[in-house]
C-alpha cells in the first residue's frame, strides 16, 4: 500500500466516520483521503485530506481518482433501509448510480481495489429466518433491499466481466457511540443507549420479542480491512459475504443495560420499521466468512453494552 491512496466515499456517515479513522492508523493520514457531500465529521477534521464530493458527479470523482493518486475506493455512500422507504426512487438511483459510476472509473483506471458494503436488507420473507445461508432464496422488499441486492450483481459482473477486483460485506445492524446512524432499520440498538444513559427508559419502534442481527461497529471495521487485505485467491463470494456476530431482541438488550442502569425501562410501540425487521433474518450464517479468509468476531451482547456504556458515559 505505498505508492497509491485510498479514497473513502461517505467518510461522514455512521460507518465512514470510524473507518476513515482506522485505515488512516494502519496507512497514514496522508494515505486516505475522506470525501462526503456533508460537512467534515468534527472527529476526522485535522487527521487527514478532505475533499467534498458527490459521487453521483461522474466527472468530478474522475478527475479526483486521478488527481489524488487513487488506488482504492471505499464506497460508502448509500441511502438506508427507513429513510429509502420514504423515497423509494432517489434511494434507487443513488445506491445504484453511484455503484456503477465507481466500478466504471475502477475498471477505466485499473484500481487495485474496491469495497462496496451490500446489507442483511438483500433478504426477504422467502429467505430463512435462522442462521439465513450464504446462498440462499433472496427476495429483498425494501427499495434498499433491492438496490443492494442489483449492486452485488454490479460487483459480481465487474469482476468476472473487467477483472475490478471489488469486494462485499452483508452488514447486519451496526452499532456505534462515535457517530450517529444514518435512518437504519436497526437504529433502535443506538439510540436506546442514549436513551438510557439520559432519560432512563426508551420507547422502541420495534416489537420487544423481535431478534435482528446486530454487530458492534469496531468488529464490522475489523471485518472490512482483514476482507480488503486478504489475498485475491481467497475470495470465492464475489456478490457479498454474509457478516455475523450476534443476534438479539430488544427485550434481550434492555435487560443487558438494566444491568448497569437498574432503574432503566423500555417500553416498545411498533411502527412501520417493523414490517421491514420481520421480513429480515433473525440470524446470519457467516460460515463462508469464517472459512475463506479467517473471519471471527470479538463483541458479544454482554461485551458490546458495556463497552457503549463505558464510552458514551464520557
Amino acid at each position: 500500500m505505498a505508492k497509491g491512496k485510498i479514497l473513502v466515499i461517505g467518510a461522514s456517515g455512521q460507518i465512514g466516520v470510524e473507518l476513515t479513522m482506522a485505515l488512516r492508523e494502519k496507512y497514514g493520514n496522508n494515505n486516505v483521503i475522506a470525501s462526503d457531500l456533508r460537512e467534515e465529521n468534527e472527529l476526522l477534521k485535522g487527521s487527514g485530506p478532505y475533499v467534498s464530493l458527490d459521487v453521483m458527479n461522474k466527472e468530478m470523482l474522475h478527475v479526483q481518482v486521478i488527481r489524488q493518486n487513487i488506488t482504492q475506493i471505499y464506497l460508502l455512500a448509500a441511502i438506508l433501509s427507513a429513510t429509502g422507504e420514504k423515497n423509494p426512487n432517489l434511494a434507487w438511483h443513488l445506491n445504484m448510480q453511484g455503484l456503477l459510476n465507481v466500478l466504471d472509473i475502477a475498471r477505466e483506471e485499473k484500481l487495485e481495489k474496491v469495497y462496496w458494503p451490500s446489507s442483511i436488507a438483500v433478504f426477504g420473507p422467502t429467505s430463512p429466518k435462522k442462521d439465513c445461508p450464504q446462498q440462499t432464496i433472496i427476495e429483498p422488499t425494501t427499495v434498499y433491499g433491492i438496490s443492494k441486492y442489483a449492486g452485488e450483481f454490479w460487483c459480481n459482473y465487474y469482476f468476472h466481466r473487467y477483472g475490478v477486483d471489488v469486494r462485499s460485506l452483508r452488514y447486519p445492524g451496526l452499532i456505534s457511540y462515535k457517530s450517529a446512524p444514518g435512518g437504519g432499520t436497526t437504529d433502535y440498538a443506538v439510540e436506546i443507549f442514549y436513551e438510557a444513559l439520559e432519560h432512563k427508559k426508551y420507547n422502541c419502534f420495534l416489537r420487544e420479542d423481535t431478534y435482528l442481527p446486530m454487530m458492534y461497529m469496531p468488529d464490522a471495521i475489523k471485518a472490512t480491512i482483514e476482507l480488503m487485505e486478504a489475498p485475491k485467491e481467497k475470495i470465492t463470494v464475489r456478490t457479498s459475504y454474509n457478516l455475523s456476530s450476534m443476534s438479539f431482541s430488544p427485550t434481550e438488550i434492555g435487560a443487558e443495560i438494566k444491568k448497569h442502569i437498574p432503574e432503566f425501562e423500555l417500553s416498545c410501540t411498533p411502527d412501520y420499521r417493523q414490517a421491514i425487521a420481520d421480513s429480515w433474518p433473525q440470524s446470519i450464517d457467516d460460515s463462508v466468512a469464517r472459512a475463506d479468509w479467517g473471519w471471527q468476531h470479538e463483541y458479544d451482547l454482554a461485551r458490546m453494552t458495556e463497552d457503549m456504556l463505558k464510552n458514551l458515559q464520557r
